[in-house]
């Protein structure tokens, strides 16, 4: 079972056996419930997650009330790598937006063993710096490019994460994951499912035609992907 859950999580999967070992004792396994909120901006993040299962979506609170979603953690990664290394105040919000299941470990327990250990520093920093790529071509993304390659963009994003070819995703939390109004979101989904790539129904999402997607979204998914390929190994 622990070969297993640590295999499902890309980060747990490339530690050394060593570095493996100074956290393994201090693992444990939640679930992560949809819609749950993992830390709010400006409080202190007191654990790490990493997803074995799920995505969790950090998102910048504005202050007219807009959501907007800046970058997706799964089960390539973990949550908590910039305050395992620095400041553990949190710079926006982690909302879980597919359920799912994580092993979650005490911040400071984390940072410890990366006090003992260069490898497992050098790991979180790769994994902090490929989370900040992909919120830096977010940013571009939303500025520059089309409601349609963006929604596109995002959702073979979440099924890379997932795994998942069904999603759960109300216009809202689409709208957030994409930086646009709801009507825009309604009417760019009913294009993609009139082309037949997705099934959109009163939130749920089923993803039928993955080459569809990838040849409706810009450049920004193929970017991510090549800089995630490039600082952590293909996944």
């Amino acid at each position: 079972m622990e070969t297993m859950v640590r295999s499902s999580n890309g980060f747990l999967s490339a530690l050394l056996a060593d570095d493996y070992e100074l956290i393994r004792p201090h693992l444990r396994t939640v679930d992560l419930p949809h819609d749950a909120v993992l830390v709010e901006t400006g409080e202190t993040l007191t654990r790490a997650y990493f997803p074995h299962r799920g995505v969790i979506s950090l998102v910048v609170k504005l202050a007219r009330g807009e959501h907007v979603q800046v970058a997706m953690i799964g089960r390539d990664s973990l949550l908590g790598t910039l305050s395992t290394m620095g400041d553990a105040r949190a710079l926006n919000t982690a909302i879980v937006l597919v359920p799912g299941l994580a092993s979650v470990m005490d911040l400071d327990r984390l940072r410890i063993a990366a006090d003992q250990s260069s490898t497992l520093r050098t790991l979180l920093t790769r994994h902090g710096l490929a989370v900040y790529a992909q919120v830096q071509q977010t940013a571009g993304c939303n500025a520059a490019h089309p409601v349609e390659a963006r929604l596109s963009r995002c959702l073979l994003h979440t099924h890379d994460l997932s795994g998942d070819y069904r999603l759960l995703l109300t216009q809202e939390a689409m709208a957030q994951m994409i930086g646009a109004r709801r009507n825009s979101v309604s009417l760019v989904a009913n294009t993609l499912q009139q082309a037949n790539f997705i099934h959109y129904s009163r939130g749920h999402i089923q993803i039928v035609n993955l080459d569809g997607l990838r040849q409706t979204t810009c450049e920004c998914y193929a970017t991510v992907k090549a800089q995630y390929d490039r600082l952590l190994g293909a996944r």
